[in-house]
């Protein structure tokens, strides 16, 4: 007579580990070289925002990956490859009871460590240990659900304690699909020589287009531009807030490989911070979230800074979304350069130095 387990005999060949998965096979259809792909997969990048993950299983793609994220009943995120192995339907169509994702098809239960618990079909019969979830680790931090897809050892995630902080207030606009790569994505945000001209509706001044020299610090996780100018960062109708002649400093922190952080020091000491992390999709897909705190003007209009953001957002994807290569040039004798240019530059090299490709595709 049968038994269960010779039902599932390619259960054998399932991965055991998150790990083992990435190191025998790509995502299906990846847009990504392989040398890439691996390059990036050990990475930490946001998948959903912490509001849209709950006991209904989520839906998201990474790196060409599907991914699904849900929480248990103690409120932990569990991520997972999204696909029940045993007839290949995503395990986001399902639902969760307690510890366990229930996949719609047929019934299998997995538990809390992704372990098939139970084959309805089969009550009671044995169920082969290798029939379990590819699970990925994850966490949630400043109101994101981040995902890394291989696990080769800790790795810190972006800083932003000022999230936790009492005395700023947190602003959480909505994430925005750009149709571009993610490096491409960073590289505009980092770039201080476009101010006058993409910005000019938003905050930047046309008859002000010098960028003053500025320092490049390399750091542990990438690098530090320090850059000070006249360039207001108030929306227009605001400029008059700002005194004449204040010097306004602009810090941007690099993560790599796609998280760059920006600090802006206001008049009276008025911090504001920005969180710009730009998710790879695929690799030329982009979501990008932007966790906001500031430690003034915490009483204003939250709609009017959201406003503003999703302004200056659309003014950027206009550019970058039109941008040809598509692809970022890491082979810095692809493309001209200019002393204003010394973030874009360095973090380009931050890329290589990463073991990604010349002519990259993310």
């Amino acid at each position: 007579m049968a038994t269960q387990t010779d039902f599932v005999p390619a259960s054998t060949l399932l991965p055991s580990t998150a790990a083992d998965a990435a190191a025998a096979i790509l995502p299906r259809d990846c847009t990504f070289t392989e040398s890439d792909w691996r390059a990036l997969a050990p990475f930490w990048y946001p998948v959903a925002f912490s509001h849209e993950v709950t006991d209904k299983p989520y839906a998201a793609r990474l790196l060409d990956e599907r991914v699904v994220v849900y929480r248990l009943s103690d409120g932990s995120i569990t991520a997972a490859r999204d696909i029940c192995y045993h007839r290949g339907a995503p395990l986001s169509l399902g639902h969760v009871e307690g510890d366990e994702i229930i996949c719609k098809y047929h019934g299998l239960r997995y538990d809390s460590e992704g372990r098939c618990t139970c084959i309805p079909a089969h009550p009671g019969g044995a169920i082969s240990p290798r029939l379990r979830l590819q699970k990925y680790a994850s966490q949630e931090r400043y109101g994101l659900i981040w995902v890394r897809l291989v696990d080769d050892g800790p790795r810190a995630l972006p800083v932003m304690d000022e999230w936790d902080d009492p005395d700023y207030l947190q602003v959480l606009p909505e994430s925005v699909a750009i149709k571009a790569a993610a490096g491409r994505q960073i590289e505009g945000f980092l770039d201080v020589s476009h101010f006058a001209f993409v910005h000019k509706e938003s905050f930047g001044e046309s008859d002000n287009p010098v960028v003053p020299s500025y320092p490049v610090t390399k750091t542990a996780t990438g690098f530090v531009a320090d850059y000070i100018s006249t360039v207001s960062n108030y929306a227009h109708g605001y400029k008059h807030l700002s005194p004449p002649g204040f010097l306004w400093h602009r810090r941007f922190e690099t993560y790599m490989p796609f998280t760059a952080k920006l600090t802006v020091t206001f008049p009276e000491g008025g911090l504001l911070h920005i969180l710009n992390v730009a998710a790879p999709v695929s690799a030329r897909k982009t979501r990008l979230f932007v966790p906001i705190c500031r430690n003034f003007d915490k009483e204003s209009p939250l709609q009017d800074t959201l406003d503003f953001n999703y302004q200056v957002f659309a003014e950027d994807i206009a550019i970058v979304e039109t941008q040809f290569p598509e692809d970022l040039p890491l082979d810095l004798h692809a493309e001209a350069h200019f002393p204003a240019d010394r973030s874009s530059i360095s973090y380009r090299k931050e890329l290589l130095a990463l073991g990604l490709g010349r002519s990259f595709t993310a």
